[in-house]
């Protein structure tokens, strides 16, 4: 999946029936961090998620059906990536394999930095700095 350059959160939230509409409800810290307002209007996509799923009160992570494509890196992998953006909370942005995204904070464009992923899901990873200016 490609992300385009304008997008200014991403989040995970239920759709709720209210009767005559349905409600997409956005996190209270997306207005909070200055990423939305609160009176805008925004073009939305919904991105159908199958990575959590609840079992009784619980919920457990679900593996990426074999028919999609799986995340290129795996937790507790360490890679060289090169910095190319900065996401709109601060964070680095690096593309690897297919343009996957890995969000990397404390990082900056064109950096290049070893680091290891902490956080695997479909869409983007997580990876903390294990050496930077490599």
């Amino acid at each position: 999946m490609e992300i385009s350059e304008q997008l200014l959160c991403l989040f995970s939230a239920d759709v709720t029936d209210e009767g005559d509409r349905y409600v997409v409800e956005v996190p209270r810290r997306e207005i909070e961090t200055g990423a939305i307002e609160a009176s805008g209007t925004y073009r939305v996509a919904l991105i159908a998620t199958d990575e959590r799923a609840e079992v009784g009160d619980e919920e457990t992570e679900v593996e990426t059906p074999p028919d999609q494509p799986q995340p290129p890196v795996e937790p507790g992998e360490t890679r060289y990536v090169e910095i190319e953006d900065i996401g709109k909370q601060g964070d680095g942005i690096a593309r690897v394999e297919r343009g996957y995204v890995i969000i990397v904070p404390g990082a900056d464009i064109g950096e290049r930095v070893k680091i290891e992923v902490t956080e695997v899901k479909s869409n983007f990873a997580v990876g903390e700095i294990l050496d930077e200016g490599v």
